[in-house]
């Protein structure tokens, strides 16, 4: 049995949370999936496990902006918990939701000068929900954990509020890990390369420590090569584009 024990939470609306908890096991990990209730009503303590995942899916029904009510649910009920997990060095992914979810819990960044997060996410500039397979490039000045020794990434977004703003002091604080760019991986990106008009090309962000991670893409949607929508033509890789994010955080863990 694994060593690694990850959390994937549940909140009414989430969708990808078998997908992210089966990307986790081929990483080699252990997971347990649980309802976010279960942790108010203390019957599962985050602080059992190393890794927590914040899945994709639409929280709450995106009811007044995506993420939203289960940031404020989760900073209200579960704050001082989540506190001490990240100060006792564990890990958090947030996918999607879960980036929208991390990012107006105030988690992915330190506080602007209102107190308020740093920066937010908000409407597709096309005005609709996107739904594609798009190109990204790492930030090889990053200390994100999760994607170690990752140059290009070529995975699926399916998103209505993807867009991250911040005021231009804020923006260039932001622990960057992960960019949209375009097939030659330039990151003077349009759209549709850059699907939804996001400052600087941001399509992931760590925090100060490098251990909590979210993007919008879905790295659990292209594990194995068949899921590859061009492995007829290209040919089908060993694993997806996806797995190596969550291999690296199963081995850092392990300290390997």
């Amino acid at each position: 049995m694994s060593s690694v024990k990850v959390l994937v939470l549940r909140a009414p609306g989430t969708n990808c949370d078998n997908e992210t908890a089966f990307a986790f096991e081929q990483a080699g990990a252990m997971c347990e999936l649980h309802h976010i209730n279960r942790l108010i009503r203390h019957e599962v303590k985050v602080n059992d496990y190393q890794i927590m995942a914040i899945p994709g899916g639409f929280s709450y029904g995106d009811d007044i902006a995506a993420g939203k009510i289960q940031a404020n649910e989760m900073k209200a009920r579960l704050g001082d918990d989540i506190q001490h997990f990240i100060e006792n060095g564990g890990l958090m992914l947030g996918i999607c939701n879960g980036f929208q979810m991390m990012a107006k819990a105030g988690w992915l960044s330190r506080p602007a000068r209102s107190g308020l997060p740093a920066f937010t996410l908000t409407n597709n500039d096309s005005g609709r929900f996107e739904c594609r397979w798009i190109h990204m490039i790492v930030n090889s000045k990053s200390n994100c954990v999760f994607t170690r020794g990752i140059e290009r990434l070529y995975l699926p977004i399916a998103h209505g509020e993807g867009k991250v703003v911040a005021e231009p002091d804020e923006l260039a604080k932001l622990n960057v890990a992960l960019r949209y760019c375009n097939e030659k991986g330039e990151t003077v990106a349009t759209y549709p390369d850059n699907p939804n008009g996001s400052m600087d090309n941001i399509a992931g962000i760590a925090d100060d420590t490098g251990r909590i991670f979210a993007l919008m893409p879905h790295p659990e949607r292209h594990i194995t090569g068949t899921q590859n929508p061009m492995w007829t033509r290209n040919g089908i890789s060993e694993v997806g584009d996806g797995l190596p994010i969550f291999s690296n955080a199963v081995k850092w863990v392990k300290g390997s």
